[in-house]
């Protein structure tokens, strides 16, 4: 067993004795590509988002040096007819890029790769004739012993961290290319290459650096969808096994959607509420709110309005195709928006006619937004949540007209809904305008009530002085009929567990008067 020839079966072993998600079936995608033209995989998803568990099954299933039936005899890929003819039958080259650049330098990491990989080569096949090049040495290994299996784990992460050393990112790639760009050596030396990144493999130009690989991302994971992260049944599972609340379960960590799998969960996050028996956010052990922070005050185009239109729970529009795979070029600010889609900030639906649209994905994720909403340089996003801060106070207090008069403004400012001419278009004013409750309150939509839907309720978070809040809309029509069916309905009556003060909310807005309207009343 080596460090990168071998690595055995030991991280996996570890993975099966602690609570464990069957995601064995991807062993049987990769066992479809080996000797294929599709042989050469690439799957980029966010940190914790279960990529180096992925890279450790795999390991462990196809490294000859150990003896894996017993830590996959139960799982689902040992009923697959291609199970045992490759189980333990290759050598394995596992390469995890980031504990690499933890022992040497990003200057030497391709020349410390090739030394180390051809020092275990020899050891292992003393026979083996080493030749000038890396490439060439590989292949007579190959000839000798087999076609190799490679794993890449973090293959992005000397991208990341050579962003100030363009010739290290350089050499690098070309090291990759070198070995995966050659169509007859590729063949010769591999059976099958699997590797994993934060973001897709960098373009050169407009397209792949490496382009002989199949690429899935989480804008189009394919059929790998479902081992991007823990689907509904898989968490269902998980909260009757530990006795958790599925639906806030789906609350906290959902949100992440694909063409064939509709809920992915965020694994680390799942299974550190389970295991802790708290839901909360464990997102801050999975990515820096730091980095988030600096790409909002770049205020590309006026990114940091619509984060103000993402944390209202609104979608956004967005083009993915310009973003050029790192962490530095943006051209735009779909480049920046597109990047915390892969980091896992954001979640992508792509529709029908190609266009796709971005959200934020749930309230783990809009916490972190929430932290760093009062930081930073961002003006606008500064100048928009004192403007909230003062709607919400004069909500509080009862100034009626001059909510009115703070919700026109915004309505007629550079804000405007996709569409502006119906009662959901105030609403996504509305929302907008609240943008100070989302770290203090509940934000619930079409509540329903027992004699219709509340348009829009804030429940406080925890206990607390503060109000919970009905809002009623209505278009074309008066605030007093607003208020009129707030009470006509007893939409309050939904909230009598709550005990607490209550603020009743009735607005309304006039397409031929451009008058908006409200009366408040409290309870």
């Amino acid at each position: 067993m080596g460090n990168y020839l071998n690595p055995g079966n030991s991280g996996f072993e570890e993975i099966r004795k602690s609570p464990y998600v069957d995601k064995s079936d991807l062993i049987r995608l990769i066992n479809q590509t080996i000797g294929t033209k599709q042989k050469l995989i690439c799957v980029s998803r966010p940190r914790r988002f279960g990529k180096s568990f992925a890279t450790q099954m795999l390991c462990a299933y196809y490294d000859r040096t150990c003896d894996s039936a017993p830590l996959f005899d139960d799982l689902t890929i040992a009923g697959d007819p291609q199970y045992s003819r490759h189980l333990n039958q290759y050598d394995v080259i596992y390469l995890d890029m980031t504990g690499i650049i933890g022992e040497t330098s990003i200057a030497d990491m391709v020349p410390y790769i090739k030394r180390t990989i051809i020092c275990e080569l020899t050891a292992a096949y003393p026979q083996l004739e080493v030749t000038e090049g890396f490439v060439p040495t590989l292949a007579c290994a190959a000839r000798l012993a087999g076609r190799f299996i490679m794993v890449i784990d973090e293959w992005d992460a000397p991208i990341r961290e050579a962003k100030d050393n363009p010739k290290s990112q350089k050499d690098y790639l070309e090291f990759l290319r070198a070995l995966f760009k050659n169509s007859a050596a590729t063949s010769q030396i591999f059976a099958a290459v699997y590797m994993t990144g934060i973001l897709p493999i960098k373009k050169d130009g407009s397209q792949s650096a490496i382009s002989d690989f199949r690429e899935f991302s989480v804008l189009d994971p394919g059929e790998y969808a479902v081992f991007t992260g823990f689907t509904e049944n898989e968490v269902e599972t998980l909260c009757a096994q530990y006795h958790m609340d599925f639906k806030a379960a789906k609350d906290w960590y959902d949100g992440y959607s694909f063409d064939k799998v509709h809920s992915v969960y965020n694994p680390y996050s799942v299974m550190s509420a389970m295991l802790s028996g708290k839901f909360r956010s464990y997102w801050k052990k999975t990515s820096a709110a730091e980095a988030l922070l600096r790409y909002i005050d770049m205020d590309e185009d006026g990114l940091q309005d619509d984060i103000a239109r993402l944390v209202s729970g609104e979608e956004i529009e967005i083009d993915t195709e310009g973003f050029e795979n790192d962490f530095e070029t943006f051209n735009s600010k779909d480049d920046v928006l597109t990047l915390l889609v892969h980091l896992g900030y954001l979640s992508y639906t792509e529709e029908e006619d190609g266009s796709g649209t971005v959200r934020i994905p749930n309230k783990e994720v809009l916490l972190e937004f929430n932290k760093i909403l009062r930081k930073g340089t961002h003006t606008e996003l500064l100048r928009l949540i004192q403007a909230s801060d003062r709607l919400f106070e004069n909500t509080l207090h009862g100034n009626a007209s001059i909510v009115a008069e703070m919700i026109a403004r915004i309505h007629d400012s550079s804000y405007s809904p996709q569409y502006y001419n119906d009662e959901q278009a105030l609403r996504s004013v509305i929302r907008y305008a609240y943008l100070t409750c989302v770290d203090r309150y509940s934000k619930i939509e079409e509540l329903p009530s027992g004699h219709g839907y509340a348009d829009i309720v804030y429940l406080p978070k925890r206990k607390s002085l503060l109000p919970a809040i009905i809002i009623e809309l209505k278009w074309n029509k008066t605030a007093a009929g607003a208020l009129a069916q707030i009470k006509d309905r007893n939409y309050p009556a939904v909230l009598k567990d709550y005990g607490g003060p209550l603020i009743l909310v009735a607005i309304s807005y006039h397409a031929r008067t451009k008058v908006h309207s409200c009366i408040i009343e409290k309870q």
